[in-house]
């Protein structure tokens, strides 16, 4: 089987799973306290607006990159990798580690906030103006955010009584559509790695040791607002990811002298494979480490 073959064998699993994930999200939500959900909600904010300036910042003292191409990578580091966030909830399902159904809601929430952030650093002294119109529209129509925010709804409304008929579908199913989706994942970030060699070793340390401070912080965030260790591990893992989907499409049109070769070698080249190898087991460690930290010191 070819890899285009491949790819086009993968497109049914990649909706299955976009969908499953947010339907599952969904329930969750429906069954959550709000009470418990607010803190966790908040600090996902905030560290939506923070991440996108560390990155902007940090990028600027090991790169020699323009204010556009570090606001680009801004942009893909303050959003988030569905396919990183699925591939630990799997991991962490499979350990038998409890994480609240409702994560997937903190995933829709931290999409496009840090989009956002990337781009207004990118623009300040900017002569063009950016297209935040048909960027913005672009992201939020894009595939990946419609499923995710549909399942969230056809959760939320069907509730556990309805989620019981799809069942056999949504979740006997779901770990094998998920391993075709993350296989072509898997194929597309290999063709990216010979790019690391033209990014520049600023770019590379950058697209290695950024994540683990984003992961770390959003670790800390977890818990301090009262996630369990899984749950401060996936908001951790959700905050260490970058994006390769919604971002580029915001970039490419709102910044388009930036550099693909820049913002697609760090973010699907880099970041993707190291989470995916070193950071989700790194993450759910310091998670289990950090509360054991505060439980003795309170």
């Amino acid at each position: 089987m070819t890899c285009d073959s491949l790819k086009l064998s993968t497109k049914p699993s990649r909706f299955i799973s976009l969908l499953g994930i947010g339907i599952k999200g969904g329930v969750a939500l429906r069954n959550a306290d709000i009470t418990e959900l607010w803190l966790p909600l908040l600090a996902t904010l905030l560290l939506g607006l923070v991440i996108p300036l560390l990155a902007f910042t940090i990028s600027g003292w090991l790169t020699k990159l323009d204010r556009v191409n570090r606001g680009a990578l801004a942009a893909h580091y303050g959003s988030t990798s569905l396919v990183t966030f699925t591939a630990a909830l799997v991991f962490l399902e499979s350990s038998s580690r409890f994480v609240e159904g409702y994560l997937v809601t903190l995933l829709a929430v931290l999409e496009v906030p840090g989009i956002i952030v990337g781009l207004l650093l990118a623009s300040r002294g900017r002569k063009e103006s950016v297209a935040w119109g048909e960027s913005l529209r672009e992201v939020l129509s894009g595939r990946s955010i419609v499923l995710l925010v549909g399942g969230l709804a056809l959760g939320t409304v069907a509730g556990s009584g309805g989620f019981a008929t799809i069942e056999p579908f949504f979740g006997g199913l779901f770990s094998g559509v998920l391993t075709l989706f993350l296989l072509e994942l898997g194929i597309v970030a290999g063709r990216r790695l010979p790019d690391v060699k033209k990014a520049g070793i600023g770019v590379v340390v950058f697209g290695l040791g950024f994540p683990v401070l984003a992961g770390t912080l959003g670790v800390s965030a977890g818990l301090l607002s009262g996630l369990s260790v899984g749950g401060a591990a996936l908001l951790g893992v959700l905050s260490a990811s970058a994006s390769y989907i919604a971002a580029p499409t915001a970039v490419r049109l709102a910044l388009p002298e930036a550099s693909p070769g820049i913002y697609l070698t760090a973010s699907l080249g880099i970041t993707f494979p190291f989470n995916l190898i070193v950071g989700i087991p790194l993450y759910i460690g310091l998670s289990g480490a950090l509360e054991g930290v505060l439980l003795w010191t309170s």
